[in-house]
């Protein structure tokens, strides 16, 4: 299994070469896997601090809480699934397997996997963690008033919809990466030395 890639003189960054479309690609996808995770901690944290002062006070409540709780740990579930559904659309030796592309088309296919995934990656994050603030509020709601759990579960759900638009926008991109199958870029054949 033989990639040969066709140098030009790109000066990417100093001129030595050093970041590849494969490094950028594999940088979007842990930012992506990365910041949803720590949105989802923050958030759980809020949450988790709310859910167990009211359980303090009330332990008869813990069915009301729980969904509450974890409602901003779903960001950094689809956090992780993006970053594995992107991980199929990197420019790798397997890949590219026995064809000729350009250094260009690697770097662009790098940056495409990169810029697809941020709208998770981001969305994700911000949500998670204002999810678990207001999902907090509900909770103490739920402590004071165990009757509007359900209506209380709705403000928190209006923000995991935004989570959901950017899991819904990053699969759409990665499905869409002009470049996705490398095996259909028109390159021109260099012949071998």
């Amino acid at each position: 299994m033989s990639v040969r890639i066709n140098k030009q003189k790109n000066n990417y960054f100093g001129g030595n070469n050093k970041m590849t479309g494969l490094t950028i690609g594999i940088i979007g996808l842990a930012l992506c896997a990365i910041l949803c995770g720590i949105g989802s901690g923050l958030g759980l944290r809020a949450t988790g601090s709310a859910a167990t002062g009211v359980m303090a006070e009330d332990p008869s409540k813990f069915s009301k809480v729980i969904v509450l709780a974890l409602l901003p740990a779903t960001q950094g579930i689809y956090g992780f699934v993006i970053a594995i559904l992107g991980a199929g659309y990197l420019p790798t030796a397997t890949a590219l397997a026995g064809q000729t592309v350009d250094a260009a088309q690697i770097m662009s296919q790098g940056w495409n996997v990169f810029w697809a995934v941020m709208p998770m990656a981001i969305g994700g994050a911000v949500s998670a963690y204002l999810q678990g603030k207001t999902a907090a509020a509900a909770i103490m709601g739920v402590g004071k008033k165990g009757e509007i759990g359900s209506k209380a579960l709705i403000f928190p759900a209006m923000i995991e919809f935004y989570a959901l638009l950017g899991l819904v926008v990053s699969i759409l991109l990665l499905g869409n990466v002009p470049v996705s199958n490398v095996s259909q870029i028109v390159v021109p054949v260099i012949a071998a030395p």
